[in-house]
């Protein structure tokens, strides 16, 4: 499925080509939350890096987080997340430990989504005192504190929905 985005300015267009782009995902780790959560977390969708155009990418600037560790040290995330420089929207995020995979969020997404068939809550161990949980005996939602055990492909295969839509 092709999925189009922008930033709020419109200073930044992109494309990119996604065969899981349901919004199911929710992370609460420290880095989404503070950089495109404002409901506490963020959505972010698998797509083909190799696929990924860009209009404006003079408009665009990345941002490495720093990971603090349990022990007090510290690393730059090989994480790249990327923003519009002048109204500050996130965009995506490329990590190269995984080369093949780009993250649009799908809050920058102008293509309209599907729905989840299910919510998928993870790094809750970091989610903010102020985020209200719903209680996933009641939902059905899955919750973890860190990752889950399945990757995005293999989440939307479990649905049947590989190549996006069922």
């Amino acid at each position: 499925m092709e999925l189009r985005g922008s930033c709020h300015c419109k200073a930044v267009r992109f494309r990119v080509e996604a065969d899981s782009p349901i919004p199911y995902l929710r992370c609460y780790c420290s880095i989404c939350r503070k950089t495109a959560g404002g409901g506490g977390y963020a959505i972010n969708l698998g797509a083909d890096a190799h696929t990924l155009q860009v209009e404006g990418e003079d408009a665009v600037s990345v941002y490495q987080a720093r990971i603090e560790r349990e022990d007090g040290t510290s690393e730059v995330s090989p994480g790249r997340r990327s923003f519009c420089r002048y109204c500050a929207s996130t965009l995506w995020v490329y990590d190269p430990r995984w080369p093949e995979l780009v993250h649009p969020f799908a809050s920058a997404v102008d293509t309209p989504l599907p729905k989840s068939p299910e919510t998928v809550r993870i790094m809750l161990r970091y989610a903010a005192p102020w985020c209200e949980l719903p209680d996933p005996a009641v939902t059905g939602e899955r919750h973890f504190d860190e990752y889950p055990d399945e990757s995005l492909h293999e989440w939307h295969v479990r649905h049947g929905l590989v190549g996006g839509t069922p």
